[in-house]
């Protein structure tokens, strides 16, 4: 009998249209493998409603209905991403622990017109604040490879869940590296979209300039099959840009003949780990044997970018987290006092020390006397570095970077260190704050965990970054 919890996700959707196997019996094994997860993957599993979703697309493929393509296909989705019914949204905060959303995020409605069956609520860190999923109020995500390491963050629960077989698919965000680095540190595919590729509406917000929803999957073609899904334009997102959306599985095909990748100088220091830069270059070497061309480039304002992010997300994170104040919704502290009381231990109570960390720093920079000094500079920074990747582009076709400057490291050993956290993000931030799509591939493994090699492209050039990492996935695993 065929491991279903093996098949990829398009090797699911081909069965279940064929009638080979049920949507139930899918949604039935995968329900099973959330129940026995010991990784602390899921908040909350949508058992009774997953499987009556199940049913209904099995009666209406045994009618003769037309359905999509992906119709019976489970996921599980990032608990930022707000959905009705009996689903909690928490953020993985105290603060929404018993949220429950009116309304559908942008990306769940497509998700329902697809067919697509939501199993749970993965795991995070708190309102996306982190890059170990470690600042979670639920707990901290387990490494696939190895229990005692992180998952990355702060879409670690969706990304152990995918590595770990217990979903085929998941939905993460990305602000400033949190769906690439998680994917590499678990050795999945984990896309960034473009800015504005993908609608926000129903995305509770960190960083609004910063923050993209995008795909976790085990390999790059079913991570392109959800871009599929997610991807186009939201008249609710002010932000959603009006721009076609391609055949993103069309694109995979075709050989990588006459590609010029570049290699910036920036992305590959001295200080790199020697091992970690060793698999990323013999990623290269692949590449090369296929057909590429590498170009040695500069991205030269890329050693500000994380004070630049720092200072833009934190300020973001300011205003964007004034409205869980304990009057409309979400936590409110029982202590007695007046109104600026209540707020203050509604608050204090709610958030967790890494949000009161960033608060409080977005608040400063955003403050009299100091916004001139700090964001508006650190907005002028980004557009620097945003004419940077302009300018590589009009001599290369991608651009290839490690993804992370090391393996997953142990639990606890960062949490104390928030620099050291933050410069996790090394390589990731500068394509969020440059708002340019990227992936990151599995390139190997250092003593036994996964690396990722990380390919970043033009505005919404989705299809050359996918084919690519198509072709790198191919020299990984054979």
């Amino acid at each position: 009998m065929t491991d279903l919890r093996a098949l990829s996700a398009i090797e699911l959707a081909d069965r279940l249209a064929s009638r080979e196997v049920s949507a139930k019996e899918v949604c039935e094994t995968f329900l099973s493998a959330l129940e026995r997860d010991d990784h602390n993957c899921l908040i909350a599993v949508r058992k009774e409603e997953a499987l009556a979703e199940a049913a209904a697309v099995d009666r209406a493929r045994t009618s003769g209905e037309k359905l999509p393509r992906t119709a019976g296909l489970p996921l599980v989705i990032k608990d930022n991403m707000v959905m009705r019914g009996k689903l909690p949204t928490t953020c993985g905060s105290k603060i929404l622990a018993n949220f429950r959303s009116p309304y559908d995020a942008h990306v769940v409605e497509r998700l329902r017109q697809a067919g697509m069956i939501v199993l749970g609520k993965a795991n995070m860190d708190e309102f996306a604040m982190g890059s170990s999923s470690e600042n979670s109020a639920f707990g901290p995500v387990r490494g696939p490879v190895d229990r005692e390491r992180v998952a990355g963050g702060s879409s670690g629960g969706s990304a152990s869940a995918v590595a770990l077989k217990l979903t085929p698919l998941a939905l993460g965000s990305d602000t400033g590296g949190s769906i690439r680095q998680p994917a590499a540190f678990c050795g999945i595919a984990g896309l960034k979209p473009t800015y504005g590729r993908v609608s926000r509406y129903g995305l509770v917000a960190f960083g609004s300039s910063l923050d993209q929803i995008g795909p976790l999957a085990r390999t790059v073609k079913d991570a392109a099959l959800l871009l599929g899904v997610i991807a186009g334009h939201d008249r609710r997102d002010s932000t959603s840009a009006e721009v076609p959306v391609p055949d993103y599985l069309a694109a995979l095909e075709g050989d990588l003949k006459g590609l010029k990748v570049g290699l910036p100088a920036e992305y590959f220091p001295a200080a790199l780990e020697g091992p970690v830069r060793k698999v990323v270059e013999e990623r290269i070497e692949n590449l090369r044997k296929l057909g590429a061309e590498t170009v040695e480039i500069h991205l030269p304002h890329t050693e500000y970018a994380i004070a630049a992010y720092y200072i833009i997300a934190t300020a973001e994170a300011s205003a964007n987290l004034a409205r869980f104040d304990g009057v409309r919704y979400g936590h409110r502290s029982s202590r007695q006092g007046d109104l600026l009381e209540m707020y203050r231990t509604s608050r204090s109570e709610g958030f967790g020390p890494e949000v009161k960390r960033r608060i409080m720093l977005g608040t400063y920079v955003l403050s009299s006397g100091y916004y001139d000094a700090y964001y508006l500079k650190a907005q002028k920074v980004r557009t620097l570095i945003t004419r940077d990747f302009t300018e590589a582009f009009k001599k290369v076709d991608v651009i290839l970077t490690p993804t992370t400057p090391t393996p997953a490291f142990k639990l606890g050993s960062l949490v104390d260190d928030p620099v050291s956290m933050y410069l996790q993000d090394i390589f990731t931030v500068t394509i969020n704050l440059a708002g340019v799509p990227a992936i990151s591939v599995p390139a190997g493994t250092v003593d036994g965990l996964p690396v990722g090699v990380q390919l970043i492209g033009r505005h919404f050039d989705e299809p050359a970054i996918l084919k690519t990492a198509a072709r790198l996935e191919g020299g990984v695993n054979g």
